[in-house]
């Protein structure tokens, strides 16, 4: 006859209180490999259907949830009165009862790590599809040979629903306070700001220009942001000749100092430290007859410079912005020209990233600064234009022809950063723990 066991006994105080229960009213059985099987006589289990949906279904599981549930103790009751408690350290039921009891114990739905939601129910499993690529060298659609090979999960396309408030729990999320998903990468997801940062958030010294936007880089036909211009204040990648992204003020100041501060202790601790890919690459590489693929491996692949930087806050990779337009563009140059065409031979805003605009949602429609360095100059940086194509400008501060330029801070979450709630559009944008 099986040794009957029993999984839910209470040591109460100067009083031993051990029950037993035959194997047609038992709560918990052992089988003869030792597995603790329960006896559904005795017991139902509720599961949460989906995360925060407060709706339950009976579960016909004979073993305890080891993972993605939690026990409520809210919910769980016997019918004559039995306690039931969690023991979370061998992940089972503990009953406090002096008679035979019928109980119901509740599980709720842990929330899903945001990284894992993306990666689990935004992607289907079919490129494009949500607008979600998966970068793992295999994909069959076309210019799917351009994917990074870094095992990724990329949005591109117009405008795909990845959203994510960061920054306030108000329950309308404030535009400042939107950010997008570029991707995920291993297990962090990747935000860049969805309008350009200013002032409030970057400070006033720094790389600061003091020149609003509408003086020094005009209106932009094509800016797809909330700005008033006249108050979007501009900044400079250094306010001296140099190019190294270790010197640059718009990092140890602008971003990793007056942002990080002025975001709050609560949601600065959701970012995670991360190590950028500062070596840039020639202007001729990843300008002229050079794909994304080819610019990815420029920038952070195979062909990368070792110069590394350690920190909270970046800005864009050039490949970001190539690969956040919709893969047909994947295999357009940055810009062409009469002298530079690309590998066709062809030149001019039909073959360039010019043409990319209304299919990439990373083009915001204003100068904007890149974290990459022009390897082959020593003050020169990479630049979104306000067409769409990639140009360099002058690092510096301080000349006539430094018209300084906005920009977009670029971060990564923490691993354990959890889903909430949100569907990743504009207006139900994803909400974190």
């Amino acid at each position: 006859m099986k040794k009957m066991v029993l999984i839910s006994c209470v040591l109460l105080t100067f009083i031993i209180g051990i029950y037993y229960y035959s194997n047609n009213n038992g709560f918990v059985l052992q089988d003869e490999v030792g597995n603790q099987i329960i006896n559904t006589n005795a017991l139902t289990m509720m599961y949460e259907t989906e995360y925060q949906s407060g709706e339950y279904q009976v579960s016909s599981d004979t073993l305890w949830p080891q993972d993605g549930y939690t026990f409520n103790a809210e919910l769980s009751r016997c019918e004559n009165g039995s306690v039931l408690t969690w023991d979370d350290e061998n992940k089972k039921v503990l009953l406090q009862a002096n008679t035979s009891d019928k109980c119901y114990v509740y599980f709720d739905v842990n929330p899903l790590l945001l990284a894992e939601y993306i990666i689990n129910k935004v992607y289907t499993g079919v490129d494009g599809e949500n607008g979600l690529y998966y970068h793992d060298g295999q994909g069959s659609y076309t210019n799917s040979d351009q994917e990074a090979g870094d095992n990724s999960y990329r949005y591109a396309g117009a405008n795909p629903n990845n959203y994510v408030c960061f920054g306030s729990n108000e329950e309308s999320c404030p535009n400042n306070n939107l950010y997008r998903i570029i991707g995920v990468f291993e297990d962090k997801i990747k935000l860049i700001k969805h309008d350009y940062a200013n002032s409030d958030l970057l400070g006033t010294n720094g790389a600061y220009l003091y020149f609003p936007y509408s003086q020094w880089g005009g209106e932009s036909y094509y800016y797809k942001g909330d700005w008033d211009l006249s108050l979007l204040y501009l900044y400079n990648w250094a306010n001296f000749y140099t190019n190294i992204w270790s010197e640059s003020q718009i990092n140890t100041i602008n971003l990793n100092t007056n942002y990080i501060t002025n975001i709050g202790s609560d949601w600065s601790s959701l970012i995670a430290e991360h190590t950028w890919q500062v070596g840039g690459a020639n202007y001729l590489q990843v300008i002229y007859n050079s794909t994304a693929k080819n610019t990815y491996n420029y920038e952070v692949g195979t062909s990368s410079a070792n110069i590394t930087y350690d920190a909270k806050i970046g800005l864009m990779y050039l490949n970001d912005y190539y690969y956040g337009a919709s893969p047909t563009y994947w295999s357009y140059s940055g810009y062409t020209t009469s002298t530079y065409p690309d590998a066709n031979g062809n030149y001019g805003a039909d073959y360039d990233y010019r043409a990319a605009i209304n299919e990439n949602w990373m083009f915001m429609g204003l100068n904007e600064w890149t974290i990459s360095r022009v390897s082959n100059d020593t003050d020169a940086a990479f630049r979104i234009n306000p067409l769409g194509n990639i140009y360099f400008h002058y690092a510096h501060y301080g000349n006539s022809d430094s018209h300084g330029i906005s920009l977009r801070p670029v971060f990564y979450l923490n691993p354990d950063v959890q889903y909430i709630s949100g569907t990743g559009t504009q207006t139900d944008p994803y909400r974190i723990s």
